[in-house]
């Protein structure tokens, strides 16, 4: 079975030290949500409040956030809480009246993208973005054959459930879905991006072996829940050109990778060079509030507007569009992208300073202040070390998580506002964590 974070740190009864308060709040949980929700970490962490890069507990410990992408300016930022809340007060409807906030927030969006990628449509979650890019893609091609990689997440509805294999054997992929193998140049011989390319043209061809015409080719741009592939950059471009050769359209999920996180660039797929048809975004866009939206070529999307309308009761409403400009501004003009490139080169040289005192460092893949740490033993994938050092490091309080098809990747994706000195406690912390093994 394919296991994501959710799956690593589930909480299982029984485990870690609770509080008689924080038992009764599971079983309150657990009556109230039901079976399909999943707790962090083997003594689940009952959060109070957040401030920057930190998160207490409802005792008072402060934990240093290292994987929460959803606060990627960390936690109540005050530019962007101000901004929130200035709007709530004025007014909050959907896009089908006029209003210039929804307008103003699409312009500056748009100002970071290649001229190409020149309309937007709104969404309130990621998981809404692509599941909107699939019906356009469907109906730009007239098929309807999706590839993703073998260890994918790209939502939560019942179609892109249904091409996330993240989800684990519990969450059936459609029979359109094809998968290939993520570019993990353990795996892949030869050249990367030739060999990622192979991949693909071989799940074409095998779509249309069973007349399946194909559609999409949609990625993360960083491979997040494959264990996270970044470099060489430009190795997505072949792969790109073949889906395009099969008359098919490229949909990049910059969801976790987007807004600055891989440092140079606003999205990964400018550090490959390429020109998606369509760019989703989600988590980091409203640094805790919910909007998202499909970033698109204009082209693809006139058969889709032509024959249909597209309404969202909540994406795009003037208090979204608010707090989206205000994440735009802060990142402008804090400098984060220069941040998450300057500290992220300092975090990844941290580690591999680590690797060379402790044998369970294996390969790193990194990019800004995205990090695929392997954890090993003997040189193989080690996911049930991965899951104690994550549960360590969450006892020493620092927050991250774990990642891949084994799940032996430490997923590590700290605030963009993270300082060398929090990035130096990261590194402590961990350095404590490998000293003591269990």
């Amino acid at each position: 079975m394919k296991r994501d974070e959710t799956m690593v740190n589930a909480y299982v009864p029984g485990q870690g030290h609770l509080s008689q308060a924080d038992q009764d709040l599971i079983a309150r949980r657990a009556r109230l949500l039901g079976p399909a929700y999943r707790l962090f970490y083997e003594t689940p962490v009952h959060l109070a409040r957040g401030s920057g890069v930190w998160l207490h507990d409802a005792e008072g410990k402060a934990y240093l956030d290292c994987y929460n992408n959803v606060a990627s300016l960390g936690h109540c930022h005050p530019h962007v809480v101000q901004a929130t809340a200035r709007q709530s007060a004025i007014y909050a409807s959907h896009t089908r009246y006029l209003n210039e906030v929804v307008l103003d927030c699409a312009e500056k969006l748009l100002s970071h993208f290649p001229p190409e990628l020149s309309q937007v449509m709104f969404t309130c979650t990621g998981s809404e973005a692509n599941d909107l890019a699939l019906r356009i893609a469907f109906a730009q091609t007239g098929g309807t054959g999706v590839i993703v990689t073998e260890n994918a997440y790209h939502g939560v509805t019942l179609a892109v459930s249904g091409l996330s294999p993240s989800l684990g054997a519990g969450v059936a992929l459609g029979q359109h879905v094809r998968t290939v193998a993520a570019p993990d140049p353990a795996r892949l011989q030869g050249d990367l991006g030739q060999a990622f390319a192979a991949g693909v043209q071989a799940a074409i061809d095998d779509l249309t072996r069973h007349g399946i015409q194909p559609a999409v080719l949609i990625v993360d741009t960083v491979f997040s829940s494959d264990g996270v592939f970044a470099d060489p950059p430009g190795f997505l471009a072949p792969a790109v050109a073949a889906i395009r050769a099969a008359g098919g359209l490229f949909i990049a999920d910059e969801v976790q990778p987007g807004f600055g996180r891989t440092g140079a660039h606003w999205w990964g797929f400018q550090r490959h060079g390429i020109l998606p048809d369509m760019v989703s975004l989600g988590k980091p866009m409203g640094n805790g509030y919910p909007v998202a939206g499909l970033v698109l070529r204009p082209e693809v999307l006139a058969r889709f507007g032509a024959k249909g309308r597209y309404f969202n009761t909540f994406g795009g409403n003037a208090v979204a569009a608010a707090t989206a400009i205000a994440v735009m501004e802060v990142i402008e003009q804090e400098g984060l992208l220069q941040n998450a490139a300057m500290i992220g080169a300092h975090l990844a040289q941290g580690l591999r300073d680590l690797a060379k005192r402790h044998s369970a460092l294996g390969p790193l893949r990194a990019a800004g202040l995205f990090f695929g740490q392997d954890i090993v033993r003997d040189g193989q994938p080690a996911p049930v070390e991965a899951a104690r050092v994550v549960n360590a490091l969450r006892e020493a309080g620092v927050l991250i998580s774990a990642t891949g098809p084994a799940g032996h990747v430490l997923k590590i994706r700290p605030p963009l506002i993270l300082q060398r000195a929090e990035a130096d406690l990261f590194l402590d912390r961990l350095d404590q964590v490998l000293a003591h093994p269990a």
